[in-house]
């Protein structure tokens, strides 16, 4: 385990405390006996400690409350003991090799994994890492891991995950950091220019080259070249990036000067290399040299547990171009988290954008989403107005002194023109309320059959929400049919 990790071995059973601790230095770990009248201050005073206690001692569930943090294990229990939360397994003399490590693997997974302690290791990474699942948690271990080190990292995940956020958090933690970070996608420059740029090219070298010019291994030199979208480099140049990822040298085109490649390598795909192996498409060598430490970015269809904590790093980010803000409900953050997101975190940050466009510092709520977002039932209130004000509004429209109408474009939503509604007032009066509905009715009817029964599409063409057409649907009792 970590070499910060003390293990305490607490029991009253001197033989057996002192065998647990000679096969503990055996397998190289730091053990330390205690006894239970010590044991708060020395869990205190402990880094990361791994309890092995007898549970004659004390109540095993009431420690494990209150010490919700520390793995404990249990020793020569006689009582059956329920492995739950932080108990993680029990130790039996004669001790074995096999159950000794395969509990200290389940206390090294669980202090590992620990929201307090990755919280911790949170802030030594950039903020554009969001989530806090295990998944990012396993994200920012590996990178913790391969930063320091010179090893060259393959990141694997679909469009839109956020490989070149990992590449560059990567490029952050490590000795490079001060270097320059070099991006290039290898899947969208022509492949007859491609080697010019990443190698750079001499005066002359061919048509159009008038000067000399750096390509990207030198411009990353002492720094991190981030080969973005690797699987879609053509065959010829794969072969020329092995050989400068075997010999670390590489020539301008045009050129004869053999300049030293002082680069780190990160690669990334949203391809299945290995596929592409078996098909000819990629060389077998290549993948190797590359693959040294791989990464898997996961879906974030397969974390939607960090939607809610993107969400307010998106509106964040944008807030700073747009100046406005966008607030969620708790129904319209749980309809988000049910989306499959094929675009990935790319398409909720195109969202989010859309909908800061559309409400700007309001809140959304599940019917502002668009369609295909809404998985869940919305909020279908609708508001009443008493009818002093519902008639005058009426009223309005109907005598308003409109203009001389013209022609409406083709594309143009065409208004009812009011003298079309007008009749002459009978000399004993008339129920105006009554007059209007009737019109409204009409018009609903209309609209259904025009649109084939269709209720959003009548009532797009009625120019209201689609909740206003269906409270209207139920007031006059009608029906699609």
């Amino acid at each position: 385990m970590d070499f910060s990790t003390t293990i305490l071995v607490c029991d009253d059973r001197g033989e057996r405390v002192d065998t647990l601790l000679t096969i503990l230095g055996f397998i190289g770990e730091q053990g330390e006996q205690c006894s239970f009248d010590t044991l708060p201050a020395v869990i205190s005073q402990s880094e990361n400690p791994v309890l092995m206690i007898n549970s004659a001692f004390c109540d095993i569930e009431a420690l494990s409350r209150n010490y919700p943090g520390m793995p404990l294990i249990v020793i020569g229990s006689d009582q059956e003991i329920l492995l739950q939360s932080n108990i993680l397994g029990e130790l039996h003399e004669p001790f074995n090799y096999d159950e000794l490590t395969r509990v200290l693997h389940r206390a090294q997974t669980y202090l590992s994994q620990l929201p307090a302690t990755s919280s911790d290791h949170i802030p030594t990474v950039t903020s554009d890492l969001v989530g806090k699942g295990i998944a990012m948690q396993e994200i920012r271990h590996l990178i913790e891991q391969v930063a320091q080190t010179r090893a060259n990292v393959l990141i694997l995940g679909e469009s839109g995950t956020g490989k070149e956020v990992v590449a560059r958090t990567i490029h952050e933690q490590s000795i490079r950091k001060d270097g320059p970070f070099v991006p290039i996608n290898c899947g969208a420059i022509p492949a007859e220019l491609l080697e010019s740029e990443l190698f750079g090219h001499e005066k002359g070298a061919f048509t159009g080259a008038f000067t000399c010019r750096k390509g990207r291994f030198e411009l990353a030199c002492g720094g991190t070249l981030f080969l973005d979208e690797i699987g879609d480099m053509p065959m010829p140049m794969q072969v020329k990036l092995l050989r400068v990822l075997q010999e670390r040298v590489f020539e301008r085109v045009g050129g004869s000067k053999i300049m030293e490649a002082d680069v780190r390598i990160i690669a990334a795909t949203h391809r299945n290399l290995e596929t592409m192996i078996g098909e000819g498409q990629f060389r077998e060598d290549l993948y190797y040299r590359l693959n040294v430490f791989p990464i898997e970015v996961p879906a974030l269809r397969e974390r939607s547990d960090d939607i809610p904590l993107l969400l307010q790093e998106l509106v964040s980010r944008h807030e700073q171009q747009h100046g406005a803000v966008v607030r969620f409900t708790q129904r319209s953050i749980e309809s988000l988290m049910l989306h499959p997101w094929a675009g990935n975190i790319r398409e909720l940050s195109n969202l989010v954008e859309r909908l800061i466009i559309l409400h700007p510092n309001k809140i959304v709520d599940v019917r502002d989403l668009p369609p295909k977002y809404q998985h869940i039932e919305g909020d279908d209130f609708v508001p009443e107005y008493q009818d002093e004000l519902t008639e005058r509004d009426a009223l309005m429209a109907i005598f308003a002194d409109e203009p001389e109408p013209m022609a409406p474009a083709a594309n143009e939503p065409q208004v009812v023109d009011a003298s079309l509604l007008s009749t002459r007032l009978p000399e004993d009066g008339l129920n105006l309320k009554e007059l209007l509905s009737e019109i409204e009715v009409d018009l609903i009817r209309q609209a259904l059959e025009q649109q084939e029964g269709i209720v959003a599409r009548a009532a797009e063409q009625l120019q209201m929400r689609r909740t206003t057409l269906v409270e209207k649907m139920k007031k006059y009792q009608l029906t699609k049919d």
